[in-house]
């Protein structure tokens, strides 16, 4: 296996005769999946791949693997789409017995397949051959096509847009007048149009006149706009002489008392499998399946052409297919172990992206302090945490999703938006809903709302969800100073009872527990869910985006665990329409209390774009935590050493004054 310094490389791929019933398909699996539908007669010359990915097993077949070693079926999921009439397919294939098990139709009322990579460039040679388009251009002083940039988008749907179920897109224009020019500087406003991707032809094309094109340069590795780089910055180096101190075996990463199975999926990306900590020598489940499950990014722009903005990324666009090779120096520091994934193209052929998960250990400052006034202690240790990260490209947008592991048993999600903001002409018409970030550059208003996946297990997989907040005491009998407050706790029974909002003024949180295990104080063990509490979703309750992404609309759903309930705005999200996803899901109410448990929680971001984003924007951050809360019987990190090496004074060893 090839090493250099400072990287360490792995494969997802197991080198045992049989995979872990989880381990993502190896690209021997994805070309079996083509080779096995070829014999099937499944696929035309026109069936393009939209996703391949594993159809994991249940539980309990996982459950026998990892008990006696019974084999599990190893059965691929592929999304099939003919491009030339609009055929779409739901199939399994059984990798195991080599058959095509299942096709199921897609008809496009329930939504359409995810967006194909190829899609972009067809939108380019319609739009280059219409002379609607090229007229509309020519208004613009723009005599040559090939000078526009066109961002194909998802179309969202909208019953008062007569689409007829047909597979669309809604295409911006910008200006290129060169190959590397900063597109988004240059927007070509007051114009979009609707594409048909199966007809191959423009249905509308939307011209409410032209507008001037900003002229001033976006490119920010232009010396012109930048300036002469600073030489301030000494080096930084980040060495770990005797390596890490985590290892990596066929998908299983285990570090301090962590363990944890690595997967990868072509639309959710980096997902977390089995998430457990050994405590007194027992491996203790707490998570059995971690994801990104659903991302959408919804636009305030209400004119007539960017009223329909609003971007599912993990369902329309797949953000595992969008990953980052990633590079030590600018994406890691440190000592890296990178692992790579492997996804399908267009033809359903493998396609390895080297690099697409960072692996590595951080120094995460003070874990605990003590300088004792009675007894002269003085000691010091330090918190490390455990990396797991990847980052994708979506259109203009970048977007990094950081799992952080704590000695001290807490799990972090950070996720990290860059990029650049997407762009309009500024005017009176979109200053209430856009910033000015350039000359005559408008910047729309818009959010970045994540959805995760906890399918939790904290010590097995019978969990009820209890909301925690703080409570006033009036001052009275038993409280007359007024000085008092306590905290007030409920179980969450049901699936409707389940919706809740944060309420940082309240300092609510969601503590997972399992009714069946206790601590050495007799309480229920559990893992407490803390929000970032910012704004969910702001568009009003009628609109044709409130109905498609209502999960969107509260920071906690619980639901009883169900193999089929994935997503949270539905498995098909593309054009999709209102009503699917977690709002389905929780319409029979189900008991929550002491069952298999998934929570989902959405977080993200309420971004007002600044001067500061423009060219590119910095990172801006979100998340949560998930912190032991009688989890463990005392603080689990007392076996934690001193800190060693040159830099620590006597006192981190508990040396007295």
């Amino acid at each position: 296996m090839p090493e250099r310094s400072g990287i360490r490389l792995r494969s997802q791929e197991s080198h045992v005769t049989e995979p872990h019933p989880l381990a993502p398909l190896t690209a021997d699996e994805i070309t079996d999946v083509r080779k096995i539908l070829e014999a099937g007669d499944v696929l035309r010359e026109t069936t393009r791949f939209s996703y391949v990915g594993l159809a994991e097993p249940a539980k309990s077949a996982v459950a026998r693997y990892e008990k006696d070693g019974t084999g599990a079926e190893r059965v691929a999921r592929v999304l099939l789409l003919d491009v030339a009439d609009g055929a779409a397919e739901d199939v399994r294939v059984c990798l195991t017995d080599r058959t095509v098990r299942i096709r199921t139709p897609v008809s496009g009322e329930h939504g359409q397949l995810p967006v194909l990579a190829e899609e972009h460039d067809v939108v380019r040679e319609i739009m280059a051959a219409d002379e609607g388009w090229r007229a509309a251009l020519r208004k613009r002083g723009i005599e040559d096509p090939a000078h526009v940039y066109l961002a194909a988008l998802s179309a969202g749907r909208f019953e008062s847009i007569a689409d007829g179920g047909r597979r669309l897109v809604r295409v911006l224009a910008h200006w290129r007048p060169d190959p590397s020019t900063m597109v988004w500087a240059h927007p070509v406003d007051g114009l979009v149009a609707y594409v048909d991707l199966i007809a191959r032809e423009v249905m509308e094309i939307v011209d409410t006149g032209a507008v001037p094109i900003p002229q001033e340069s976006g490119d920010y590795d232009d010396p012109a706009v930048s300036g002469p780089p600073r030489t301030t910055q000494r080096p930084i180096e980040i060495t770990q002489p005797e390596g890490p101190s985590f290892t990596l075996e066929d998908g299983v990463l285990r570090w301090e008392n962590w363990q944890v199975r690595l997967g990868y999926d072509m639309r959710e990306g980096l997902v977390l499998h089995q998430l457990g900590f050994t405590d007194g020598g027992e491996l203790r489940p707490i998570v059995y399946r971690a994801s990104v499950a659903e991302m959408v990014v919804p636009y305030a722009d209400p004119g007539p052409i960017r009223f329909w903005q609003n971007y599912f990324d993990t369902g329309e666009y797949q953000l595992g297919r969008l990953a980052n090779s990633l590079e030590l120096g600018c994406d890691c520091l440190g000592d890296i172990t990178y692992v790579d994934a492997v996804v399908a193209d267009g033809s359903g052929e493998p396609t390895t992206i080297t690099n697409a998960i960072c692996i590595h250990e951080e120094d995460a400052g003070v874990l605990w302090k003590h300088t004792d006034p009675a007894n002269g202690s003085r000691q010091t240790r330090r918190q490390r945490r455990l990396v797991v990260s990847f980052f994708v490209t979506v259109g203009n947008y970048d977007y990094g999703f950081y799992w952080y592991l704590y000695v001290d048993g807490t799990i972090e999600l950070e996720c990290k938006a860059t990029g650049i903001v997407f762009t309009a002409h500024y005017d009176e018409r979109i200053a209430p809903y856009a910033s000015q970030v350039a000359p005559g550059l408008a910047a729309p208003y818009h959010q970045h709302l994540f959805n995760v996946r906890l399918d939790m297990s904290v010590d097995g997989d019978v969990n009820a969800v209890e909301e925690v907040e703080v409570a006033r005491v009036p001052m009275g009998e038993g409280n007359p100073f007024g000085n008092a407050f306590t905290r007030s706790a409920r179980r969450l029974t049901s699936e409707r009872e389940a919706q809740r909002v944060a309420a940082p003024e309240r300092g609510r949180v969601w503590h997972i527990v399992n009714p069946r295990r206790r601590n050495r104080l007799g309480e229920e063990t559990g893992y407490v869910l803390t929000p970032q509490g910012l704004p969910t979703l702001l568009a009003d309750e009628e609109s044709a985006i409130h109905g498609r992404a209502t999960f969107a609309t509260k920071h906690l759903w619980v639901t009883r665990y169900d193999e089929d309930e994935r997503f949270p705005a539905g498995d098909l999200v593309n054009q999709s329409p209102a009503g699917l996803g977690l709002p389905e899901y929780t319409k029979a109410d189900r008991d929550l209390d002491g069952a298999d448990l998934v929570v989902w929680h959405t977080f993200g971001l309420t971004h007002f774009p600044r001067l500061e984003d423009w060219p590119v924007m910095p990172v801006d951050r979100c998340g949560f935590t998930l912190k032991p809360a009688g989890f463990f019987d005392r603080n689990p990190t007392l076996d934690v050493p001193a800190p060693g090496g040159s830099h620590c004074g006597s006192h981190c060893h508990g040396d007295g004054a």
